[in-house]
This record gives structure tokens, C-alpha cells and sequence, in this order.
């Protein structure tokens, strides 16, 4: 009876991976490490059972880590594995839990969320006069190219070393945002607020 109850609690790696399909999203929040310091973070795949994250700070393997991401709340978990820019960690939750951030996981594919941290619902194109000033978190002013842009984000070539981390905060022209991925070239950049199309230009390149 026991071993039966045993065998229950125990899912081995590759089924707990079969069980659980990850799948690509693009999240931003924080974590906190077991010595209590906070970092922003960007989830980059996630299943109900573990998440990617891309990470400032790499805490160690078997480290217990709580995260705060942006759509589906708290989750609790120990690191997993050490991968580019960041680590996989797991996610300890009951089965009511797992079948909740499933559900969660679903809704967000259904409202176009993964993948589009600039809202690509907004009509997206590329600016009259490209070029921008763009202040960097440490108060840096440098002359950056916009790819292109919507009424909540935009696409920012820059030179790889000036190119700032995933989850800080910037100002393209007169209009702030955070970085919510990078690109090839640069980095996309999410608007803290929605600009209204008619001052668009105007407020990201003075155009």
C-alpha cells in the first residue's frame, strides 16, 4: 500500500516534461532569491509544471526562488538549471493550481498576449525621421534608430554594449518604458503609457 502511495508522488523528469508542454511566452516580473534580493525578470517559455526566465542574477541549482509574474500572480519554485541569461525553475503548485495557470496560459495565447509585448494590435510603422535620443537607466543620453513603432511600444537598434537589460526602464525622446525583450539589433521597448497617434511622432523622435 505504501509503495503504490509512493509511486503516486513521484513523477519522474521526462514524464513530468510529457505532462506539461512549454510553450514560448513573453512576461515580464520579478523573483526574489533566497537571500531576500529582488531582480526584474522576463519569463521566456512556461508550462503549469516550470518557467525559463531570463534573469539579471543567477541564483544555484536547488535555490528557492519566488516570482511575481505579470498576468498570473505569485509562483513559488526551486532552480531547476543554469541556461542562457538566466535558469529554468520549477513550479510547486497543487494539481488545482497547475489546472488554473493552464487555463491562464490558454486565455493569454487566446487575447494575443504572448509574444507581443508592444501590443501589436496597434498599428505598427516606421517613422518619418528614425533617429531618437534615448536616455539609458544610468542617466546616459545616446542617439539610438527606431526600427519601428506603435502607440505602446517600439523596436530600438543599438550598439550591443550600450543595450540595456530586459525589465529596465528608458526614455525614447520624451516617452518612458521598460525593455520587454531583445532583438537582433537592439531592444523592444513597451510604453508605461498608451500615446495617443496623433502626438506619436512627436513625443518619441520630434518629428
Amino acid at each position: 500500500m505504501a509503495m503504490l502511495q509512493t509511486k503516486s508522488r513521484i513523477v519522474p523528469r521526462s514524464e513530468e516534461r510529457r505532462r506539461f508542454q512549454r510553450v514560448r511566452v513573453n512576461l515580464l516580473g520579478r523573483y526574489m532569491l533566497a537571500d531576500r534580493r529582488e531582480f526584474p525578470c522576463q519569463v521566456i517559455d512556461m508550462s503549469p509544471g516550470g518557467m525559463a526566465i531570463s534573469a539579471p542574477v543567477i541564483g544555484a541549482p536547488g535555490e528557492r526562488v519566488i516570482a511575481y509574474v505579470d498576468h498570473l500572480g505569485r509562483l513559488e519554485g526551486v532552480i531547476a538549471r543554469h541556461i542562457d541569461n538566466g535558469f529554468a525553475m520549477t513550479i510547486a503548485a497543487s494539481s488545482r493550481k497547475r489546472d488554473k495557470l493552464a487555463a491562464q496560459l490558454t486565455w493569454l495565447a487566446n487575447r494575443q498576449i504572448l509574444n507581443l509585448p508592444e501590443d501589436r494590435r496597434h498599428g505598427r510603422f516606421t517613422p518619418r525621421n528614425p533617429i531618437a535620443r534615448l536616455i539609458l537607466p544610468n542617466a546616459t543620453n545616446v542617439t539610438c534608430r527606431i526600427i519601428d513603432m506603435s502607440a505602446s511600444g517600439a523596436a530600438i537598434a543599438i550598439a550591443p554594449d550600450l543595450r540595456p537589460a530586459v525589465g529596465a526602464v528608458v526614455t525614447v525622446g520624451k516617452t518612458t518604458g521598460r525593455v520587454v525583450r531583445h532583438i537582433e539589433d537592439g531592444f523592444a521597448v513597451e510604453f508605461t503609457r498608451l500615446q495617443h497617434p496623433d502626438f506619436l511622432e512627436e513625443n518619441v523622435t520630434g518629428e
